[in-house]
Parts: structure tokens; C-alpha cells; sequence
């Protein structure tokens, strides 16, 4: 909004020229949402107190998570309304990235909206049934899918590989389902991840930045000709949301570290996995992804071995699922585990990028 609110005004005051730079705007965007976490954080914890908004600790998982009963969790609101404002502030309105960004971050924060407050008012573990959860994330994820499908560009339907300078494919029309898969997972394994103080949260701040740097090579003609990556117009406007993204982030790992104040709960989880998901689909970086978010995707992996060992031979390969939990049960302490799996996030973030001058 501020771009085309004061840019216009550059023929009066030559420094509103600045407001035309993207990477201006998502430094700003970055600390926009940042201080959007510390102002109106603290004053979330006391409002989810008073509301006794704790979280549900599942009876079935670690005998230490026991005593994080009754922590505030919805803490997802702080990191959507963060990165709602500051994106609807400092990236293009004008771009229809913009509104189908807008549109995941509201759409999945309002699912696990709903999951959050069956858990914490109605008391119950489990929150919402697995089948209609599914359903809203589908449905939700369909209407994303075809809203870029009907904004297509000449890569939209191709896939890409890691270190191959050509699309490998053209899905056409299989591209719609596909992506949907894709986005549904994204979601679940973000969600999925979100266990232990910090950790989701933490993850989340590496591929925001490893994702403004990928979005804003895209979205320059000669930096994806020189790089001999696919070139996304306008997706350079995607790098303002990455940031806002880390921005978030890391105002609200300001509460959610060991021991945390705050867990952002299916609000926050939810919304971020669609929305890496939703930027990977952008900017043709599905494949990537699994590199850039590789400790979500062993997570949501060590479920799927898990549910598929048992049922197949009786017996489980991990000590709890998912991986976090397993580690957890070997005796490793809870920021041990975190701070372990941030350090295999930033290698998964490096080699991510690598793959630039790899191809």
C-alpha cells in the first residue's frame, strides 16, 4: 500500500524514489512484522491467560511435555496478523500475489483457528476430526491452486528439478491436483513439526530467507537469465512477504523460546505451511522445497513410516513419531533437539541455494 500511496509522490520529493526498491520494502516489511510481534505480543499472552486459552497436552506423548499444560497456545494470531499487516503495507497491492498470499495466511490461520478453539474451550486433545480437517485444507488449497492457474504464466504448469536448467515436465491440467497434494502436505508437515518450544518457529525464519532470496532472483529478468532459472514476473514482490514471514518469526520466538510463554498452535503452524507452500508454487520451487524445508519433510516422513510400519508388521521403527519425539524419548533434552534440528534447517537453507550455481 505505501508503495503506490507515496511512490507517486516522487515528482514532489525525490526520496519517495525509494519506495520503488523490493528489497527496501521487505527489509521494512521484515521489521514492521517484527515489531508488530513485540508491541501487541505480550498483550496476546495476558488476553489468552485471561481466557485460559492453555493447551491440551496429548496423554500419549512425552511424560516432560506434562508440564507445559496450560501454556496460552493460539499464539498463530500474533504471527498472521503480523504478517498480514506488514505485507498489506509494504508489497505491491497492485500484484495478484499479493491477494492469493493474503488469502493462504487468513485461510489456514482460520482453520487452525477453529482446531485451536475446540482443543483449548471444548477440551479436547484432538481438536477438529481428521476428515474435516482434511476437507477445509483441501478445499481451501484448491481455490489457491486455481486462482494461480487462471493467473498462469508460461512456467505455471512446468516442473522443475533441482540442477536441471529445463522444466523435466509439463503437468497441464495435472497440475491442479498436484498442486493441492502439495499444499495440503506443506500445511500438515509444518503442523506437524510444531512439537517443541521454538522449533517450528525457528525452521520457519531459515526458509523465509532462503525464499526472499530465491523469489527475488526469480522475479529479475537478468539475474534468472544468468542463473538459468525459470523467470517469474513480479515474483520479486514475493520476497517482501518471505521476509515479513521471518519477521513474524522472530518476534514470536521472542515468546516461544525454551520455556515458552506462547504456542502458536494449529493457527500459526497451519497458515506458515501453506504459506512456504504457496511461495514454492510461485516461484516454481516445489521440488526445492523438499531441500529447503528437508527437517519438515523428515518429520511428516517419520509419521508416514511410522502409521505404515505398524499397521504392515506390528512393530515401530521409531521410539514416538514424529522425529522429534523419537530423539526426545533417546534423552535428549527438548533445546537440545531444537537446536540440533535449527542447525540441519540452515545446512537444508545453504545447500538449497547452492543449487544456483549448480545447474
Amino acid at each position: 500500500m505505501f508503495r503506490e500511496l507515496l511512490y507517486p509522490l516522487v515528482k514532489y520529493f525525490s526520496l519517495f524514489n525509494i519506495f520503488q526498491y523490493i528489497t527496501f520494502r521487505a527489509a521494512y516489511a521484515a521489521v514492521t512484522a517484527l515489531l508488530i510481534s513485540f508491541v501487541f505480543g505480550p498483550k496476546l499472552i495476558v488476553w489468552l491467560r485471561k481466557k485460559k486459552a492453555g493447551q491440551e497436552i496429548r496423554e500419549d506423548g512425552p511424560q516432560t511435555h506434562l508440564k507445559k499444560s496450560g501454556t496460552p497456545t493460539m499464539g498463530g494470531i500474533l504471527i498472521n496478523v503480523s504478517i498480514s499487516v506488514s505485507v498489506f503495507l509494504w508489497q505491491d497491492i497492485r500484484n495478484v500475489y499479493t491477494w492469493i498470499a493474503l488469502l493462504g495466511i487468513v485461510g489456514f490461520g482460520l482453520i487452525g483457528f477453529v482446531d485451536d478453539y475446540l482443543k483449548v474451550f471444548k477440551k479436547n486433545s484432538v481438536g477438529m476430526k481428521a476428515k474435516f480437517k482434511l476437507f477445509a485444507q483441501t478445499g481451501l488449497s484448491f481455490v489457491i491452486v486455481m486462482l494461480i492457474y487462471m493467473n498462469q504464466n508460461d512456467h505455471t504448469a512446468l516442473l522443475y528439478l533441482p540442477f536441471l536448467k529445463k522444466a523435466v515436465a509439463d503437468l497441464s491440467v495435472l497440475y491442479i491436483p498436484l498442486a493441492v497434494l502439495f499444499l495440503v502436505g506443506t500445511s500438515n508437515a509444518v503442523n506437524i513439526t510444531d512439537g517443541l518450544d521454538g522449533l517450528a518457529s525457528g525452521l520457519i525464519i531459515m526458509v523465509g530467507i532462503a525464499f526472499a532470496v530465491l523469489s527475488y532472483l526469480s522475479g529479475r529478468a537478468d539475474y534468472a537469465e544468468y542463473l538459468q532459472i525459470p523467470y517469474i514476473q513480479n515474483s520479486g514482490e514475493l520476497s517482501i512477504l518471505c521476509l515479513a514471514v521471518v519477521g513474524a518469526c522472530v518476534g514470536f520466538l521472542w515468546f516461544n523460546a525454551h520455556p515458552a510463554e506462547v504456542m502458536m498452535g494449529d493457527t500459526g503452524s497451519l497458515s506458515l505451511g501453506g504459506i512456504i507452500g504457496i511461495i514454492a508454487l510461485l516461484i516454481k520451487k516445489e521440488i526445492l522445497l523438499l531441500i529447503v524445508g528437508g527437517v519438515f519433510i523428515l518429520e511428516i516422513a517419520s509419521v508416514i513410516i511410522q502409521v505404515a510400519s505398524y499397521k504392515l508388521t506390528g512393530k515401530r521403527v521409531f521410539k514416538m513419531a514424529p522425529l522429534h519425539h523419537h530423539f526426545e524419548l533417546k534423552g535428549w533434552a527438548e533445546s537440545k533437539v531444537v537446536i540440533r534440528f535449527w542447525i540441519l534447517g540452515g545446512l537444508f537453507a545453504i545447500l538449497s541455494l547452492s543449487t544456483l550455481k549448480l545447474q
